[in-house]
C-alpha cells in the first residue's frame, strides 16, 4: 500500500480586520490551483452578521466547517438552516447559486470554506445545498481517538454526503501519545489541517502544530489505497481532505471559478441581468 507523506506545509498566517469580518487567514492560496488540483482555495473566517449577505456564485462547489458559534443559511431557492459546530454544508453552486451565510443574533461564526472545482461538463448544472449534522456522520472509535466521517469511504464506514463530484473529508481526534493510520484512495490529491494540538505526519513524520496545512503526497492514476501515519504528541484534531485532480485550466476572479475569463465576464453578465434570480432574503 503507498504510504503517504508531506510534500509542502505552512503555518496560516491571520489578518485583523475589525467588524463585522473579525478576523480571516487563507488555508490554500488560490494562487497554487495547479498544486492543489481539485481545491481552489479554503478560507479560515471568524465574522459577524452582516459580512457575507446576498452574494452569486458559479462553476465550483463549496465545502463549510463550523468550528464554532452558529452560521445561518439562506438561498434564493428557499433554503433555510442554522449550522452549529461540528455540521458542514455542501453546496454545488453549479451554473449559478445566490446565498447569504451569516453568524446568528451576536454570535461570531468561526468557519473553514473550501473551494473545490468542478470538470467543466458539470459547470451547468443545477445548483443544490446538503447539509451534514455533526451528529449524523458516523463515528469510528480505535485506541486513543476517533474518526469522524463526512464525506467518502473510510474505515469500513461511509459517510452522508452525497457531493456532485466525490470528495473525502475526515475530521480525526486523537489523545496525547495516540497513534492513528488513515486510509484514503491513492489517486487523490490530499490536505490535513491541524485545527489543535501538535501531530507527527507522513512517513517522514513531519511536525505540524496548530493552524498547519500540509499537501500530501499521492499517486497520481493508481487505483489502490494509500495510508497516512498520524501520531500525536498533545492532545490533537484535524482534518483530512481528497479528492481526484480535474486537470483543467481554472480561471478564478470574484466568485466564479470557470476554465477561461470570457466564461468569467459571461458569468458576471449573467448575474447583472438577473439570471441567478432574485437575492437571498
Amino acid at each position: 500500500m503507498f504510504n503517504r507523506d508531506i510534500k509542502n506545509h505552512w503555518t496560516v498566517q491571520y489578518e485583523e480586520r475589525g467588524m463585522p469580518h473579525v478576523q480571516a487567514g487563507l488555508v490554500l492560496n488560490p494562487q497554487n490551483w495547479r498544486e492543489l488540483d481539485p481545491f481552489i482555495l479554503m478560507a479560515e473566517d471568524w465574522f459577524k452578521r452582516g459580512t457575507f449577505s446576498d452574494h452569486p456564485h458559479r462553476g465550483f462547489q463549496t465545502i463549510t466547517y463550523i468550528i464554532d458559534g452558529r452560521l445561518e443559511h439562506i438561498d434564493n431557492h428557499g433554503g433555510h438552516s442554522i449550522l452549529e459546530s461540528g455540521d458542514i454544508q455542501y453546496m454545488n453552486a453549479g451554473s449559478g447559486a445566490r446565498h447569504a451565510e451569516e453568524a446568528v443574533d451576536n454570535d461570531i461564526a468561526h468557519t473553514l470554506q473550501l473551494w473545490l472545482n468542478l470538470p467543466k461538463e458539470l459547470k451547468s448544472t443545477t445548483t443544490s445545498y446538503q447539509n451534514v449534522f455533526s451528529e449524523d456522520a458516523p463515528v469510528v472509535q480505535f485506541e486513543g481517538g476517533t474518526l469522524k466521517v463526512y464525506s467518502g469511504e473510510t474505515a469500513g464506514v461511509k459517510g452522508p454526503l452525497e457531493p456532485l463530484v466525490p470528495f473525502t473529508l475526515s475530521e480525526i481526534q486523537l489523545a496525547e501519545g495516540a497513534n492513528f493510520t488513515y486510509e484514503l484512495p491513492e489517486s487523490h490529491n490530499a490536505f490535513l489541517y491541524i485545527l489543535s494540538g501538535e501531530i507527527d505526519a507522513g512517513s517522514s513524520q513531519t511536525n505540524l502544530k496548530k493552524s498547519s496545512a500540509a499537501t500530501l503526497t499521492f499517486n497520481d492514476g493508481g487505483v489502490g489505497a494509500s495510508r497516512l501515519m498520524l501520531k500525536a504528541n498533545k492532545r490533537s484534531r484535524g482534518l483530512v481532505y481528497s479528492g481526484k485532480p480535474i486537470k483543467e485550466e481554472v480561471v478564478a476572479y470574484g466568485p466564479f471559478v470557470m476554465n477561461s475569463m470570457e466564461e468569467i465576464r459571461q458569468a458576471y453578465r449573467d448575474y447583472q441581468e438577473g439570471k441567478f434570480g432574485k437575492a437571498a432574503e
